[in-house]
């Protein structure tokens, strides 16, 4: 029997693979339209049953993270498992968010203009990653 986080990090996976082949689009929040990396994330965790408030107007590429709040159910984590928000480290000026997956990770790919599923290892250093635990009785997990 699998407990409530598990389902929900699985929930997550799904909702981000499920995504998969969506264009890219800079600042893109909408999968009719285009999804870049934070666009990837919302959306997935939405559709997961997360609450997510969505940043507006921001730039990864200057690759300064300000201080994260994390929300309740949220946690800072190694980024190790399926359905983990990694924010990876691509270059010295530019930041980018994936969802971990079980084979890999989930992510807005702006070179090959889509939402890609890229097996293996993460190719960027993780600088955080965060956790969904919406049960409390996860946080011994």
């Amino acid at each position: 029997m699998t407990r409530p986080h598990e389902e929900a990090r699985a929930r997550v996976v799904a909702a981000a693979r499920d995504l998969v082949g969506v264009r890219f689009r800079a600042q893109g929040r909408d999968p009719a339209w285009g999804l870049d990396c934070v666009g990837l994330v919302a959306v997935a965790l939405l559709r997961a049953g997360a609450d997510v408030a969505l940043p507006c107007d921001y730039a990864s590429a200057r690759g300064r993270m300000p201080p994260v709040t994390l929300p309740a159910g949220w946690r800072a984590c190694a980024g190790d498992v399926a359905g983990d928000v990694l924010l990876c480290r691509v270059s010295a000026a530019q930041l980018h968010l994936a969802i971990r997956s079980v084979d890999g990770i989930v992510h807005a790919d702006a070179q090959a203009r889509r939402v890609v599923a890229r097996p293996g290892a993460v190719p960027w250093p993780i600088e955080r990653a965060w956790r969904w635990m919406p049960d409390d009785r996860a946080k011994g997990d």
